[in-house]
């Protein structure tokens, strides 16, 4: 990684290799991973092979693998397993998702530095590959800084800074601030790469000069032009067939990841021609997504021969809707104003699913439940009609019909196993784990005929 300036981000089910041989065609330098978990990567080797080990080929380096994980022990397990197939480990501190915070990873790590320091210094000294760390900023730009020199100071090699905060994110994503990544840059004796705010190849080097950092990660931007680092905008057909020619050289590869890269470089043509955006979502193999890439060309070339100087203008778009174009985030609706004059989120609030649109009109259905009902025409996806079961004692799944124990099937099985009891039910006769106790006449019984 020394010495490189065009960082891809890492991204889940985005960044896999085939995207990342195109971005480094088109000017990247260094590429990660997507995000794996520290845990189920040590524990399942099938996960090893699918996401790092059948990945590896020599023209994707330099590579830095991340992980998510909350356990040093476990952390440097995964390091181990991983150092040979790649450049450095990187630890995810950024990820403000709510599955991050269930899992108690990502951002909702850092109030914990004792606990990361740990981590850090643990993994540091074990591994023979650099230990890099990616973070989102504090409000307060002393604690940032503070921050990231105890990740230095526990051994972290080269630091990531994304500019916004931990509530950055979804709607309110906000612009991030590059105050705080130049603040940290000047505060920390190691390499320092800035992310957030890339839309152009200017962005980039306006960033590097503003911040004085040593490289710059484009995620979204690098999604919907690949070609960012290159400083032009390619028509659309030429980074999609070229990133499907690569999917074919390097198979096997995730089709929901092919289908989600097409997804993003076609976004704005997908929006005039919504029949090939219903095909789009639908088709089931390389093939079908190869083919509906290539209606869209020829439907664009065909708007392009008979447009004129206008084809192809959109509202809000530098650029005609089949060229890559850069990456603007929605604007979130403006506030409205209660009852009482205080302003509140202009929320869409999904209206409640009622009894007869669960059994008429399918339009009323999302597309996954017209499929279910097509298989169960008595399926009922009104929530007041469906049945309320009552919940397992132990683990708070639905109890079994007939169990006298109040508990699950599984919670059943388990009880009649460690206290020697079966479970009366007939819907759950004796299973080969469960025994009958015996009575001192039955072993006395048993025993003079065994004599």
């Amino acid at each position: 990684s020394q010495g490189a300036r065009y960082v891809v981000a890492p991204m889940v089910d985005q960044s896999e290799l085939a995207w990342r041989l195109l971005s480094r065609r088109h000017g990247a330098e260094l590429c990660y991973t997507p995000m794996l978990h520290a845990q189920v990567f040590v524990r399942d080797a099938n996960y090893r092979k699918d996401n790092l080990y059948s990945e590896v080929c020599p023209e994707d380096r330099p590579l830095i693998t991340q992980f998510c994980a909350n356990d040093p022990e476990v952390f440097v397990q995964a390091c181990l397993l991983a150092q040979d197939y790649c450049d450095a480990i990187d630890l995810n501190l950024g990820c403000p998702q709510m599955i991050a915070k269930r899992g108690h990873y990502g951002v909702f790590l850092q109030d914990e530095w004792e606990l990361l320091e740990k981590m850090v210094k643990l993994a540091n000294e074990k591994i023979s590959v650099p230990i890099t760390c990616k973070i989102r900023v504090f409000n307060k730009m002393e604690e940032t800084v503070q921050y990231a020199q105890m990740l230095e100071k526990a051994g972290c090699q080269l630091l990531t800074v994304h500019g916004r905060t931990k509530d950055q994110k979804g709607p309110a994503t906000g612009i991030a601030s590059w105050e705080h990544i130049k603040a940290v840059r000047n505060a920390v004796n190691i390499p320092v790469f800035a992310n957030g705010n890339i839309q152009h190849l200017s962005d980039v080097e306006q960033c590097m000069e503003e911040t004085g950092v040593q490289g710059v990660m484009s995620a979204e931007g690098n999604l919907h032009n690949p070609a960012l680092f290159e400083g032009h905008s390619p028509p659309v057909w030429e980074m999609a067939e070229e990133y499907l020619e690569v999917v074919s050289q390097y198979p096997p590869c995730t089709l929901s990841y092919v289908r989600a890269h097409l997804f993003k470089l076609w976004h704005h043509t997908l929006q005039i021609h919504k029949d090939l955006r219903e095909e789009l979502a639908k088709v089931k193999n390389l093939q079908g997504l190869t083919e509906v890439s290539r209606q869209l060309r020829l439907r664009c070339q065909e708007e392009i021969t008979n447009g004129g100087e206008e084809a192809g203008q959109v509202v809000g778009l530098p650029f005609p809707h089949w060229i890559c174009q850069p990456y603007v985030r929605p604007v979130p609706k403006a506030p409205v104003a209660n009852s009482n004059g205080t302003e509140v989120k202009a929320v869409c609030h999904k209206r409640a699913l009622s009894q007869e649109d669960s059994d008429g009109a399918s339009d009323a259905l999302s597309k996954n439940k017209q499929k279910k009902k097509a298989r169960n025409p008595h399926k009922n996806f009104c929530p007041e009609q469906k049945p309320k079961y009552i919940k397992c004692e132990q683990c708070g799944n639905p109890k079994g019909n007939h169990c006298v124990f109040n508990l699950c099937r599984g919670c059943c099985k388990k009880k009649a196993h460690k206290e020697v009891a079966d479970c009366p039910s007939e819907s759950l006769p004796p299973t080969p784990h469960t025994h009958t106790q015996l009575s001192f006449s039955d072993i006395s019984f048993i025993s003079s005929r065994l004599v």
